[in-house]
This record gives C-alpha cells, sequence and structure tokens, in this order.
C-alpha cells in the first residue's frame, strides 16, 4: 500500500476531498436529482457501488493494462458495472429506477469515478482501493442526502416521502411531515434551488474548516510557547 493511510483515506472521502464539496464533480446528476432523500439516497448508492466495484476492478489489473489504453480499459470497466446495477435497479427497484431515469446510466459519465480509478486505484493495492471507493461514495451519498433533506423540507414540507421504493411497502410509515398546511417553496424543487443549496453547503463547510484551522494554529502556538518557556 502507498503511505496513504486507511484514516487518511476515510478523511478524504468524507470530507477533506469530497467529491462535491471539494473536486465539485457530478454535479449534473447531484443538482438534478437531489429533490428528496430516497431520490439523492438512490442515486448516492448506486454511485457508490460502482466506486466500489470500479475501484476494485481496476486495481486488480493496474499490472497488465499498458499505459496507452489504460482511461479507454476504465472507461469500459465502470461501463459494465453500472450496466449490472442498472439493471438491478430496474429488477428491484423498479418505481425509483423509474423517477431516477437517465441519472442512472449517467452514472458512467461521473467524473469523480475515471478521476478514482485513475489517481487512486490504479496505483494502489485492492484493498485500499475498494476502501477508497467506499468512502468517496459516500461522501457523495452523504452530500445528496443533506441537500436532498433541505429541499424536501423546503418544497414539500416532508422527509422520507416515497420511502417505500426503496424499502419496500412497509415504509410508507417512514414519511414525516416537517410542517403540516405547508404550501412549499418552487424554487426549492427545480435545479436552481438545488445549486443555492449546495452553494449553502458548500458555505458551510469551508467555515467550519476555518474554524478547525484556527483552533488547532492557536493549539500549536500554545505549545510553542509552553515549550520555550519551560
Amino acid at each position: 500500500m502507498s503511505d496513504t493511510s486507511y484514516s487518511e483515506i476515510i478523511k478524504n472521502g468524507l470530507w477533506t476531498n469530497n467529491t462535491a464539496f471539494v473536486q465539485i464533480l457530478g454535479l449534473c446528476p447531484l443538482l438534478a436529482v437531489s429533490s428528496t432523500v430516497i431520490n439523492g439516497l438512490g442515486l448516492g448508492l448506486a454511485t457508490t457501488a460502482t466506486l466500489i466495484f470500479s475501484n476494485m476492478l481496476v486495481s486488480m489489473i493496474r499490472h497488465w493494462v499498458r499505459p496507452e489504453i489504460r482511461i479507454p480499459v476504465f472507461v469500459i470497466i465502470i461501463a459494465s458495472t453500472v450496466t449490472v446495477i442498472e439493471l438491478i435497479m430496474h429488477a428491484w427497484f423498479h418505481e425509483l429506477y423509474k423517477i431516477l431515469g437517465i441519472f442512472i446510466p449517467l452514472i458512467v459519465t461521473n467524473c469523480a469515478i475515471i478521476a478514482r480509478a485513475e489517481a487512486f486505484a490504479s496505483k494502489n493495492p485492492i484493498v485500499p482501493s475498494i476502501v477508497d471507493g467506499l468512502f468517496m461514495g459516500l461522501g457523495f451519498t452523504a452530500v445528496l442526502v443533506t441537500l436532498g433533506a433541505m429541499r424536501e423540507v423546503l418544497a414539500f414540507g416532508t422527509l422520507l416521502s416515497h420511502a417505500y421504493l426503496m424499502f419496500g411497502e412497509a415504509a410508507r410509515e417512514f414519511s414525516i411531515t416537517v410542517l403540516s398546511n405547508y404550501r412549499g417553496v418552487l424554487l426549492a424543487a427545480l435545479p436552481p434551488g438545488a445549486f443555492i443549496g449546495l452553494g449553502l453547503l458548500i458555505a458551510l463547510k469551508n467555515i467550519l474548516d476555518k474554524k478547525h484551522a484556527a483552533r488547532e494554529k492557536q493549539g500549536c502556538s500554545a505549545h510553542t510557547v509552553a515549550v520555550s518557556t519551560s
């Protein structure tokens, strides 16, 4: 394995190098699909599965693929993985599949997936590559779900509506009415509302990062002073 530790891989995927917050990749499905929590969760899990299996396969063949043809080979692997996931969703989650529509096959064009194959999986063993794909996917899913929750509450006044599409008929009771007799904000249901919401989430992340960096700087300064006076 490379010098990158598992803790760094996890931190990068979930926060430091988050696909949506930092790399700003995969915005087309992110903005179009995240109108509800369930829609965001469905696409996020499909993307995560693609990242895991494509990273694993790329890592497995990395010693046998010539550099000149690596990108076409990676694309074939990703496209094959997405096709399998699409068929599974078509068979077992058909209603959710119809809602997500074209954005399931369009996972193939998500730059984050080919980027992880090129930047990480092609240079690392299988297990670290799987972990990288898992947490990059979970970081992307977390943004989709968070943005979906924001938009669903503002647009419809509910949370987890249509949960039965993913979890079965028993999940019809999962729906939560956050705001009763709520007329909703149309902008939140449209892609421009998603764009604004994502911008607010990125701003919040930057604020938290700056506060964390300031605390670390203060801690280092206090430690330096203590050492110099001892």
